[in-house]
């Protein structure tokens, strides 16, 4: 199969980008492959699975690792960059759509940072999992394409099975990539670098504009990732994209009972990402790209300053909208919902009420039946009267539905998966995939993907980055 791509980021800003070869594989096994997505890419997929896989894992053509820069738990690194990933190019989807095709775990680039610039193959089945499941939920994501096994030997606190991540993204910008650029001391490359960033992703934008609309993008997809309970876990600004979609699906979770403060990485030991957190966190990503920017936004300091901090400040506005918003809809209503929402979580708060749970099993009270969601709760009281408070607003069990997911990726099953898939096992992956991207509406025999983890394996939980 002949497939061209293209080399936009590249030929933009040729300075951050580092000509490389993927490390050979010699002989892949394919782990997971992402067939929609990839006729989407026009790629056959009967290809991708025979002659194919050497394609997938970066032995046909070489690529670029890029270079960023980033604040990593807050301190900052001016030289980061692809350790161990490529971007192989871009490619047309059937929408005429521009499109990353991206290797994760492909070897040590100059990059690597003293790294092995591998990865094994359960951080990689995550990422594939998360993703795909992120997608289902209508959340911008990075998404995979396939996972292949290398059959080499990662070592990490044991010897681990090897395996690359394709990976497609509307484009790989970051934050960091404007970090890195301003650090240069180069405005004509920080200027090439906004235009790639404008005529990818908002055409026809100014240099503030281009700011303006990355801080809507992400308020948005912060709110977004809240209204499903999801955590990060690691949002570094090389973390956080210009796009707007989710990446870097490392140390990140899906909160179980409801509580501000949760935590699941074990990188993160100040909590600084948790799950509360992370509307102030993207909020300071976003004035550290304000400070990459500011020789765009006028050749006067001051007034430079003053244009970022109003446009900086719309942030709590946007992510108000986009979470609000959010909620009337998973409640099912469409009148303010604040002093009813401030109430409901800190009766789960209180209660340790699972927070995908409560939500799609509150639909059966908008249809009369009140002791499904009501049953979680130990403060019966307490529920009964927000519940009456709830049913006066009329809330529509069905618009509910639509936006409460049975289904997202329970923790404990997650981990029962990956580690099947390390041993070679990929039908717990295959059943999880199953449930996880068709999250909406209860179906026979996936009651287990419904239910909670016990609460010994919450406990102690944690995930981990996999480098």
């Amino acid at each position: 199969m002949n497939i061209s791509l293209s080399s936009e980021f590249a030929d933009a800003v040729p300075e951050m980008a580092v000509a490389w070869e993927a490390v050979p594989v010699r002989e892949p096994v394919l782990l997971a492959l992402n067939e929609p997505l990839a006729k989407e890419l026009g790629l056959d997929p009967a290809w991708l699975r025979a002659d194919g896989l050497s394609f997938l894992v970066g032995n046909e053509a070489p690529g670029v690792a890029q270079a960023y820069a980033g604040h990593q738990f807050g301190g900052y690194s001016p030289r980061l960059g692809d350790g161990r990933a490529l971007l192989l190019g871009e490619l047309r989807d059937s929408d005429g759509e521009l499109r990353d095709l991206h290797l994760k775990g492909s070897g040590r680039t100059p990059f690597a940072r003293g790294g092995d610039g591998l990865a094994a193959v359960g951080p990689m089945l995550r990422e594939y999992v998360l993703s795909e499941a992120m997608f289902a939920l209508g959340i911008p994501t990075t998404r995979s394409l396939a996972v292949v096994s290398t059959g080499a030997t990662v070592q990490r606190e044991e010897p681990l099975a090897g395996a690359v991540l394709a990976r497609v993204a509307s484009s790989h910008l970051r934050v960091g990539s404007f970090q890195y650029a301003r650090n240069t001391g180069d405005h004509d490359l920080l200027r090439r670098l906004a235009g790639h960033a404008i005529a990818r992703h908002y055409p026809g934008s100014t240099y503030l504009e281009l700011f303006s609309q990355v801080v809507a993008a992400q308020a948005s997809l912060v709110a977004r990732w809240m209204l499903v309970g999801f955590i990060h876990g690691v949002m570094n600004t090389d973390n956080m994209t210009i796009s707007g979609e989710t990446i870097d699906y490392g140390p990140c979770a899906f909160m179980e009972a409801y509580d501000p403060t949760t935590v699941y990485s074990s990188i993160d030991h100040r909590g600084r990402y948790a799950y509360g957190n992370q509307p102030i966190i993207a909020q300071w990503n976003l004035a550290r790209l304000a400070e990459a920017l500011l020789p765009l936004f006028s050749d006067d300091e001051d007034e430079a300053v003053k244009l970022a901090l109003k446009v900086l400040g719309t942030f709590d506005e946007h992510f108000e909208r986009a979470w609000m918003g959010g909620m009337q809809a998973k409640l099912g209503v469409a009148v303010d919902v604040k002093p009813l929402l401030k109430d409901l979580l800190a009766l789960m708060h209180a209660n340790h009420i699972d927070f995908t749970t409560f939500f799609w099993k509150l639909s059966a009270a908008a249809r009369g039946d009140a002791e499904p969601a009501r049953s979680l709760f130990l403060d019966l009281a307490g529920i009964d009267a927000w519940i009456a408070r709830w049913r006066a607003l009329n809330p529509d069990a069905d618009a509910m539905d639509r936006v409460n997911p049975v289904y997202v990726p329970r923790n404990h099953l997650v981990e029962e998966a990956l580690a099947a898939g390390a041993d070679g096992d990929l039908e717990p992956l295959r059943r999880l995939l199953d449930a996880v991207t068709s999250p909406y509406g209860e179906r026979p025999g996936l009651e287990r993907y419904a239910t909670p983890a016990p609460q010994d394996f919450t406990t102690n939980y944690q995930t981990f980055c996999g480098t």
